[in-house]
């Protein structure tokens, strides 16, 4: 694959983890915080409702049940919740439907094709990222606003998603909070993440 790097060890912040880690087996908008969750390879989350290789997002079903799930799993930064925590929404960990929360991490700066190794060397978990999850009015439903508050812009006025980013599961591994990652950049040239 290609190059790989670990944020900790440079020196600028903490080193990248695992701050939490959710499931629903139901089609809910938030999840259930885990001591653990298991990621099973080609499937995503174990137990959870949008675990399989096809898709599961009910919108994503209606339009074509048999396209290949690129949403097997959402990751999210914990960073974003203390911004919209800051900025007067009551969110936490889980809350957005995510599976696994990170620190130290900034997802949503990583290319396509980006392996996440999540858990210790020989142990760990390999995801894929796949694309951005796009903010939906589901966000709205939750709390009042918070679709707006997951959308800005960058330095250009180009639209920047904030709400995760969407993986496979290359690797099967227990996942759980603390465990560190590890980041493996994909070879040539980089392929910013677009929504899936």
């Amino acid at each position: 694959m290609g190059e790989s790097i670990d944020p900790g060890d440079r020196g600028d912040g903490p080193a990248a983890r695992v701050a939490a880690v959710h499931a629903s087996g139901l089609h809910s908008f938030s999840k259930f915080a885990e001591p653990s969750i298991r990621l099973t390879a080609g499937l995503g989350v174990d137990g959870d409702a949008h675990a399989g290789a096809t898709v599961k997002h009910r919108s994503r079903v209606a339009r074509d049940a048999s396209a290949p799930n690129l949403r097997q799993v959402h990751l999210l930064h914990a960073e974003l919740f203390d911004e919209l925590m800051e900025a007067g929404f009551a969110v936490w960990a889980g809350d957005l439907g995510e599976n696994v929360t990170t620190r130290g991490i900034d997802l949503l700066a990583l290319p396509t094709g980006t392996r996440l190794h999540l858990g210790r060397d020989g142990e760990a978990a390999v995801v894929e990222l796949t694309g951005l999850r796009n903010p939906c009015s589901q966000l709205d439903r939750f709390q009042r606003g918070l679709m707006a508050a997951t959308l800005g812009r960058d330095a250009r006025g180009g639209l920047v998603r904030k709400a995760g980013v969407m993986a496979i599961v290359l690797e099967s591994g227990e996942v759980r909070e603390g465990d560190p990652i590890r980041i493996e950049l994909p070879p040539g040239e980089p392929r910013p993440l677009q929504p899936v």
